[in-house]
């Protein structure tokens, strides 16, 4: 592996799901797991088999599947984990042992009671016989940044010694600066025996853990830890999505790169915000919905003319399907014009002027203006209830029942623009699912869900639900106001239907990604 290359150890699967409201299942990790293997990571952490029989299984399936990163499992120093950690990697092809003991004043005063020659002396046993059981061994000094210097090198070079292949250096509490772990990875790199990675593993609580990894990387670690979407113990790890296009989008500064296939970034980060059901913030940098979004019109204008205006990456580089120009009362004619154009709509100059400052009016009355506004805007034919699309609901009907074998099921009624009534019954895998299959049924428009956000507000006594549905590889998105949680959820995906529904009645057909 040449100087250049700065290896990927993504802890998603273990420091990751440490954070609360992150817990997976075996079957979640082996999803999150095949994402990982798709991105071209060089380690996967799958978890901490010591911790619990749950833990260990999954470490071991993880192990059983996933064919070409190293697979590792944490452990303490202590025989006991050691072994345990052995077993689950067993049908790993490739496999790494990660140890770990407190150096810092405060782990070896306040949690382990031990001095530092008893620390040095634990640190080089429990090295030693990881490495009589696996080739590739990982050491973590925890809290190396509050670790005295002397006392860091001293227990650095015990483990180099013992056998370790990587020293990985922890900032547990995400205490340090850019400029300090700068200058710990060159003293350490610099005195050190050679022949072993430094690897840096950088927490978030300051909000420095990007940042922290990348002057570590300055400093010689040629090791990242990192996780999907910076999830992670309290304010979260470094982002693997944000310090891996760090580096590739300023390769000229850095001068080292990854191996991981950046399409697939995108990708990743959809799979773990499904499987735990955190979704990612709007703002969050390079997976965020407003990562490639523009709405103020000085933006749109020049991102219309060429993206690198405004934009440093392209959102094809990280697997999202091209920027978004998101109109709203931020946004100008060029944007507008645009927006028009990709719906099918022949405008001159003169139309453009002439709808605009409706367009405007409309903007300042909801947060985005959608295809359907726009659509009812050119013809002229706004809803007085404020409804985009020719459908509304009269009825909702769901039911579960718990005593046999019956499946969920929905009975919908819903009232076209001309008059026409229908009601559909649909079964489904639960009651909300019956719900939009029996949508689908009556408006004839075959839609699937792709994100469902539902937001419980107790101050207002409502819930807040936004549906993102994809219609023939198109996606529309619908929002609405409830005060139960199931009627929320059916009513976004009614509003989702039914702006796909206006653009059909429209004779009209989106351009995928305009």
């Amino acid at each position: 592996m040449t100087n250049d290359h700065v290896k990927i150890f993504d802890t998603t699967l273990r420091d990751g799901e440490q954070a609360p409201g992150f817990s997976m299942s075996t079957d979640a990790k082996l999803i999150v797991a095949r994402a990982l293997c798709a991105l071209n990571v060089d380690i996967i952490e799958a978890g901490f088999a010591a911790a619990s029989p749950g833990d260990a299984a999954a470490v071991r399936a993880v192990a059983e599947e996933i064919e070409g990163p190293v697979i590792c499992s944490l452990a303490r120093a202590s025989k006991a984990d050691i072994d345990a950690a052995a077993r689950a990697l067993e049908p790993a092809r490739r496999r790494r042992i990660h140890v770990f003991l407190g150096t810092s004043p405060t782990h070896r005063e306040a949690k382990l009671k031990l001095s530092r020659s008893e620390v040095v002396q634990r640190i080089g046993a429990a090295v030693a016989y990881a490495r009589g059981l696996c080739e590739d061994v990982e050491f973590s000094p925890e809290d190396a940044i509050r670790t005295e210097r002397d006392f860091l090198l001293e227990a650095v070079t015990t483990a180099i010694s013992a056998g370790a292949t990587t020293i990985n250096v922890p900032d547990t509490v995400g205490y340090t600066t850019s400029e300090e772990i700068y200058d710990l990875f060159r003293f350490l790199t610099a005195n050190a025996p050679v022949g072993v990675i430094f690897s840096t593993h950088c927490h978030d609580d300051l909000g420095m853990a990007v940042a922290n990894s990348l002057a570590a990387v300055r400093g010689g670690a040629r090791q990242i830890e990192c996780a999907i979407n910076g999830i992670g113990e309290r304010a979260g790890n470094c982002a693997l999505e944000e310090v891996v296009m760090a580096l590739a989008t300023r390769r000229d500064f850095y001068g080292v790169g990854t191996q991981i296939d950046t399409t697939r970034i995108f990708a990743a980060s959809q799979a773990l915000a499904r499987v735990t059901h955190n979704p990612i913030p709007r703002n969050k940098a390079i997976v965020g919905r407003n990562a490639f979004a523009h709405e103020a019109g000085i933006h749109q204008h020049g991102v219309l003319n060429d993206r690198r205006t405004y934009e440093i990456m392209d959102a094809e580089s990280v697997g999202v399907p091209s920027n978004a120009i998101v109109l709203g009362k931020h946004s100008g004619k060029h944007a507008l014009a645009a927006r028009l154009k990709a719906l099918g709509f022949e405008v001159s100059t003169q139309r453009i002027e002439d709808v605009f400052a409706d367009f405007k009016r409309l903007a300042d009355t909801c947060r985005e203006v959608t295809d359907a506004d726009l659509v009812r805007l050119i013809n002229g034919n706004a809803q007085t209830d404020g409804r985009i699309g020719p459908w509304r609901m009269r009825r909702t009907e769901l039911r579960v029942d718990r005593e046999d074998d019956t499946r969920p099921y929905a009975r919908i009624t819903m009232e076209h623009d001309n008059g026409a009534r229908r009601t559909v019954t649909e079964e489904g895998e639960g009651p909300i699912d019956a719900a939009f299959a029996a949508v689908c049924a009556i408006t004839g428009v075959a839609g699937r869900i792709a994100v469902l956000d539902l937001h419980h507000v107790a101050s207002e006594g409502v819930v807040r639900a936004e549906a993102v549905v994809e219609v023939d590889g198109e996606l529309f998105s619908g929002k609405a106001q409830e005060v139960d949680i199931a009627d929320a959820a059916v009513a976004a995906f009614v509003a989702a239907i039914n702006q796909a529904a206006a653009i059909r009645q429209s004779g009209l057909r989106l351009v995928v990604g305009a």
